[in-house]
């Protein structure tokens, strides 16, 4: 039975209606990233980082997930094997397509961290700064996102999954961004088969042994169809 490691990014969430980080209109368009997805722009001025994830949290409501979703959750309950999604996206919309066994490497929109004791809880969808940490009491809750500088969730885990995959997959993702970028090479390293999808090769895209370009919807959905043998 194979083992199947799945890392998937802005790309499969995309055509759901969930704006890229690379997007030219939008969230992101309108903020520098130093401004709110680092840690010193979060004590430069908390209210501003705090107000551009409520508006993704409520952009990510919004929306729902598509076939490529889906697809990956008939996946995980049909092959008789292990299945191992990792997503380096803070949308639910993984979960609300009924994928089971997920990482969320960067965090997520619906979490809140205390900067102080690192406590989470489920986030309001309308956070406010010096909100108190339920835990200690101390003004000081945040989003609980990974932000630039930071280091993601679950990695001695997640290379422990790449060390046994038998087939590793990246789904919309861009290349560029490390740890996330290094996971082909550990896991072609280790005898898996890898295979890239996405609307164009990413700036890793010559360490994959495949390629499939097109929108995941369809892509993902008939690689699914062919392993699952129907």
């Amino acid at each position: 039975m194979s083992k199947i490691v799945i890392l998937t990014g802005a790309g499969i969430s995309a055509e759901s209606g969930i704006e890229t980080f690379r997007a030219e209109d939008g969230l992101w368009a309108q903020h520098r990233v130093e401004d709110v997805a680092t840690p010193e722009g979060f004590m430069r001025n908390p209210e501003l980082v705090v107000d551009f994830y409520n508006a993704r949290r409520a952009q990510a409501a919004e929306v729902e997930p598509n076939a490529a979703h889906r697809a990956l959750a008939r996946l995980e309950a049909e092959h008789e094997g292990e299945v191992i999604v990792i997503t380096q996206n803070v949308d639910d919309l993984h979960e609300r397509g009924g994928t089971q066994k997920l990482y969320h490497m960067h965090g997520h929109l619906k979490g809140a961290l205390c900067a102080t004791c690192d406590h989470r809880w489920p986030a309001p969808m309308v956070m406010a700064p010096g909100d108190a940490c339920p835990a200690c009491a101390a003004p000081a809750a945040r989003p609980d996102i990974v932000w630039f500088g930071e280091m993601p969730y679950d990695m001695e885990t997640l290379f422990e999954h790449l060390s046994g995959a038998d087939i590793f997959a990246a789904i919309g993702t861009s290349g560029n961004v490390y740890p996330a970028a290094g996971f082909v090479a550990e896991a072609r390293g280790a005898g898996a088969h890898t295979i890239e999808f996405n609307l164009e090769r990413s700036a890793v895209g010559s360490q994959f042994a495949e390629h499939r370009t097109g929108p995941a919807s369809q892509t993902v959905t008939q690689w699914v169809s062919e392993l699952l043998g129907k």
